[in-house]
């Protein structure tokens, strides 16, 4: 028995010695400290996610098949790709709407991202169902394909992969992580008798998960749908910053686990896996947003309230997603195209109420 003991105390220490030197070693620098977490993410926990990624993984009748290892792409080297992102506020098991809709592109060698939200409440075509209606209908209706299929005939382009993710899962993951921080400079009040009463105290280091999907659900402000959607990018890039701490990076396979059946993408995971690495190994991963303006409005035909897109915002929307979809254009000249802080400015107070007719609400098309 005492060569076992040996054995297994020099196992543990070598095991301790390689994570000792990772933490030390991490105050290096930031190229030093992404490298050794890659590293240490390859050797201990990569074959751990990706056999619980597997579980998550649920390709439509559309989605590209998963390729041979020998044709695996290298996502430091890759092209930019789109993932369509979908937050399903389903507080059970069932599907429900996907109350954000997020157009993503991802450009690996320079570690950027762009999102382009689409509100909501946005009034358009279903593809599938023909008929019109708001937009977050399309995953409750026909699921992942049908909200794929309804935001490229919106936008005018197609979509590499989707992610589709119950508030649920968010709401363990952020406290799993200790929370996330958010800009709160003001106590939220949900109040409304309508809606699901909450308070958001404001000025905390970290909000744990209930808090921070209240963040995201509050809908008594001024703004009304668009400062949701825009909470909603804040909410996405606080939980990015988190997840990608030096602190969390061991953590990643419970952070998984805990997602589990509140997560669905068709990305395979072997590819998701070497996604993550790419955008880790991004020099400034840097998050560009624009929102779809338009206005509110009623419908005349039958009272009810809708988002109607702006015809030249859905135009604009489309050339900044071809434009950053293009591998010859440098990010650069990417952040002049019209994605910025300043979009969440213009589009502040374009929530207010108008009373159209069915012919002109169908001019989107």
């Amino acid at each position: 028995m005492k060569p076992k003991k040996s054995r297994a105390r020099k196992a543990w220490t070598w095991t301790a010695s390689v994570l000792a030197l990772l933490l030390v070693l991490g105050a290096a620098g930031y190229y030093n400290r992404t490298t050794l977490a890659l590293w240490g993410f390859d050797l201990f926990l990569a074959k751990d996610v990706e056999k619980q990624l597997e579980k998550s993984y649920k390709p439509t009748v559309d989605s590209k098949p998963k390729p041979p290892a020998a044709e695996q792409i290298k996502y430091t080297q890759a092209d930019p790709y789109s993932v369509l992102l979908l937050g399903v506020d389903a507080r059970d098991a069932e599907q429900g709407r996907s109350d954000t809709i997020m157009y993503t592109v991802i450009r690996p060698k320079e570690g950027a991202i762009l999102m382009v939200s689409i509100p909501r409440d946005t009034y358009a075509e279903l593809v599938g169902r023909d008929r019109e209606d708001k937009i977050n209908h399309a995953y409750a209706f026909g699921g992942a394909k049908m909200a794929i299929d309804t935001v490229e005939n919106l936008l005018g382009s197609e979509v590499d992969y989707y992610a589709a993710v119950n508030f649920n899962g968010f709401k363990n993951l952020i406290d799993a992580m200790g929370g996330i921080s958010l800009p709160i400079e003001e106590d939220i009040v949900n109040k409304d008798p309508g809606h699901e009463k909450f308070t958001i105290k404001a000025g905390q280091d970290k909000y744990m998960g209930q808090d921070a999907l209240n963040f995201v659900r509050y809908r008594e402000d001024a703004g009304g749908d668009v400062s949701r959607t825009e909470r909603q990018q804040t909410f996405v890039e606080s939980i990015m910053d988190e997840a990608s701490s030096m602190s969390s990076w061991s953590k990643i396979p419970e952070y998984v686990g805990i997602m589990g059946e509140n997560f669905a993408t068709d990305i395979p995971p072997s590819e998701m896996i070497e996604m993550a690495k790419a955008m880790m190994q991004g020099k400034n991963r840097s998050i560009y947003t624009h929102t779809l303006k338009g206005e509110g409005g009623k419908l005349a035909s039958n009272g009810a309230w809708y988002y109607f897109a702006d015809e030249e915002d859905v135009a604009k929307s489309k050339t900044l997603i071809e434009d950053w979809m293009n591998p010859a254009k440098s990010l650069a000249e990417l952040t002049g195209t019209g994605a910025s802080a300043a979009d969440k400015q213009d589009v502040a107070g374009s929530g207010k109420d108008r009373e159209v007719s069915t012919a002109s609400a169908g001019a989107d098309e």
